[in-house]
């Protein structure tokens, strides 16, 4: 007798499986809102703004390919253009032609970047210990991280790994704001 594994029943749109989905994507749209409201009144940063210039600047050098920071942002090309275009209008970021080949233009946290980037990371710090963190026992965090993690892999890279253009190691004296 051949033992195979149980098939999933098909999900229909009132199955209760459902629930830990949409509370996960009703949590996720609040907490991001919360934490978007706290960077816009405490440093005029908005959240996507903020999440930007933590990736630049753990990046190299402080500087990333533009497709690479629209794959670590989850914006689409375009939306990183536009995203960037303000973050340079603000002083906070420099467009600057790949080092390493010449082509491709890429995102460089500015001296003023990295300084608002380290006011708002007190903010947004705060914001995760308090919506996240201060609602999440401490027993379920391993359980929540392995979870996250293993859905983040599953669902895979995306378009894939654009290539770095510095080849240095990533510059440890930027802060770690978790996004």
């Amino acid at each position: 007798m051949t033992v195979s594994e149980p098939v999933a029943r098909p999900l229909t749109a009132r199955d209760p499986r459902l629930a830990p989905w949409r509370a996960f994507m009703l949590a996720h749209a609040r907490v991001s809102r919360r934490l978007d409201e706290e960077l816009r009144a405490e440093h005029d940063v908005s959240f996507a703004e903020y999440d930007a210039l933590l990736t630049i600047a753990q990046a190299p050098n402080r500087r990333i390919r533009m497709g690479q920071l629209a794959e670590e942002v989850l914006l689409s090309k375009s939306g990183v253009t536009r995203l960037i275009d303000r973050l340079v209008g603000d002083g906070l970021v420099e467009r600057s032609v790949c080092m390493a080949d010449g082509r491709g233009a890429e995102a460089v946290l500015t001296e003023r970047g990295l300084v608002r980037l380290r006011a708002a990371s007190r903010t947004h710090l705060r914001g995760i210990s308090e919506h996240f963190l201060a609602v999440v026992d401490p027993s379920d965090l391993d359980t929540l991280e392995r979870s996250m993690t293993a859905m983040a892999r599953q669902a895979g890279p995306g378009e894939g790994e654009p290539a770095r253009c510095a080849a240095d190691g990533p510059d440890t004296s930027t802060p770690n704001g978790g996004r």
